[in-house]
């Protein structure tokens, strides 16, 4: 399972979806992850329309993508992609954090959300 996550750092996940201008993309499984990709997302556009899409387009195929923020237009398109969209708990969200977090729910019992990502693979 590929996830993308939204940060300024490749530590923390602290980036808003639409102002992110780098995506870090993990690969990860029940035991294991890694880092696969750096993707640059810095065009700028007027049109948010144009921008939500080059952002998702930026997604390469991640099946989550994790950001601090994310407004219900841009949460739409990226479902609409089959992209599953996760807000942080807290800015200072660490992205190694989140990543054991979703390897345990994979190890133990994952949620309907999770499971189907799981059986698109």
């Amino acid at each position: 399972m590929k996830i993308a996550f939204a940060s300024k750092d490749n530590i923390h996940v602290n980036q808003h979806f639409g102002w992110c201008e780098m995506f870090y993309i993990y690969e990860i499984s029940e035991d294991d992850y890694e880092l696969v990709s750096e993707v640059d997302s810095s065009l700028k556009f007027d049109d948010e329309i144009d921008k939500l899409e080059y952002k998702i387009n930026c997604l390469e195929d991640s099946d989550i993508v994790y950001v601090s923020q994310i407004g219900p237009k841009a949460a739409n398109m990226v479902q609409k992609c089959g992209i599953y969209p996760m807000k942080s708990s807290h800015e200072s969200e660490r992205i190694e954090d989140v990543i054991k977090s979703l390897q345990k729910m994979m190890q133990d019992s994952a949620p309907l959300w999770l499971k189907r990502i799981l059986l698109k693979k």
